[in-house]
């Protein structure tokens, strides 16, 4: 990646100095990405990344340069970027709504990379639909018991705290709130830890009885649907940034075997029809970077919200990933579906982009929605 973007108007010059810092950094690190113990190696990341620095923008929340290190780290690492934006994640909703004591007890391990932060929203039967959660907080003078399960959750197992969504009332979004929960304690088990065909630390988590101080209550209660929205709000527009990444990857992949593969006495640049698919690759970098780098560029200017902007980014930039990895794969021919080629692996590792922080789908609905809104 050439890192041409950073010409363009969206970023000031800490944004450059950043990411040309971050690059030079991971192009002198090693990448700890060992598949078949995705635990350890994310643990690694989390602490190489505290390390050096790197973890505090994940809770500043300049989404500009939250965007410019996911990028950069998927064109590196599936599990580095998996580290960095559960840190972020995990964290955000603490950073936007946790009292001056939570901020306190939680963040600085998080930007030191000595603790592991975790998001528990989804349940088997509330994915994006977040207002159809059951797992309850029951107010029991001062602390909340929690019932309940989440699953399809990052870090499950690995992480030392949870933010997590529970209903303390009612139903529908307004009967949410959001508590931190730490790992281990009494009533919290880790029940299932899920393989993905791009492996991460993932699983499902239970709450059978388990108490919860109301100290660790984000804003009031009922607001936890508020709250989920607020932090997705931040971090999936950053999404497509890690797509972008991943897209950044490819392309450069499929240009170096272009060049040297021969075919017929000559490369396989020289048939019109690589030429083409290497086109459509590099377009639809460009236009992924163009709606990252706006729907982030929006939200640092000020912007109460980006919610249409984030959906158009993340979805065109996800799809888009996913095109092109598909286009990397068939000019590899063979190779590229032989296990260990990087482009093998990308193909793998973009595939659930268009599903979690909301799916392709959903992202639709709701840009229709903000147009017939208007």
């Amino acid at each position: 990646m050439d890192g041409s973007e950073l010409d363009w108007p969206f970023f000031d010059d800490e944004h450059r100095a950043f990411a040309g810092s971050l690059a030079a950094w991971l192009n002198d690190t090693a990448v700890f990405e060992d598949e078949a113990a995705p635990d350890s190696s994310v643990r690694t990341w989390v602490r190489a990344l505290g390390d050096a620095g790197w973890l505090r923008a994940c809770t500043t929340l300049d989404v500009r340069a939250l965007c410019l290190a996911r990028e950069r780290l998927a064109y590196h690492s599936a599990l580095g970027d998996f580290a960095f934006a559960m840190q972020g994640l995990g964290s955000g909703a603490i950073t936007l709504f946790g009292s001056p004591a939570m901020r306190t007890r939680y963040l600085e391990g998080v930007t030191n990379g000595k603790a592991i932060a975790a998001f528990a929203l989804s349940e088997r039967e509330a994915g994006s639909d977040v207002a159809a959660l059951t797992t309850s907080a029951q107010r029991d003078g001062d602390r909340y018991i929690l019932r309940g399960e989440k699953t399809w959750i990052s870090n499950a197992g690995l992480a030392d705290f949870y933010v997590v969504f529970a209903r303390t009332n009612g139903s529908g979004s307004k009967g949410l709130s959001a508590f931190v929960v730490d790992g281990g304690v009494a009533g919290f088990d880790v029940s299932e830890r899920i393989d993905t065909i791009s492996p991460h630390p993932l699983g499902t988590i239970t709450f059978n009885d388990c108490a919860v101080p109301a100290s660790h209550r984000l804003g009031n209660e009922g607001e936890g649907f508020k709250i989920a929205m607020a932090t997705l709000d931040v971090f999936r527009t950053t999404v497509g940034a890690a797509a972008l990444g991943f897209a950044r990857r490819a392309y450069d992949e499929s240009l170096a075997h272009a060049r040297s593969r021969q075919l017929f006495g000559a490369p396989l640049a020289a048939l019109q029809l690589t030429q083409a698919a290497l086109a459509d690759m590099a377009v639809d970098i460009d236009a992924a970077a163009l709606l990252v780098y706006r729907a982030a560029w929006t939200k640092d200017c000020g912007a109460e919200r980006v919610t249409r902007e984030a959906a158009i980014a993340k979805l065109f930039a996800t799809e888009a990933a996913g095109r092109i990895a598909d286009r990397a794969v068939q000019l590899f021919g063979g190779r590229g579906v032989t296990r260990g080629e990087i482009v093998e692996r990308i193909y793998r590792d973009v595939r659930a982009l268009r599903i979690y922080e909301g799916a392709s789908e959903i992202q639709k609905l709701v840009i229709a929605r903000a147009g017939l809104e208007n």
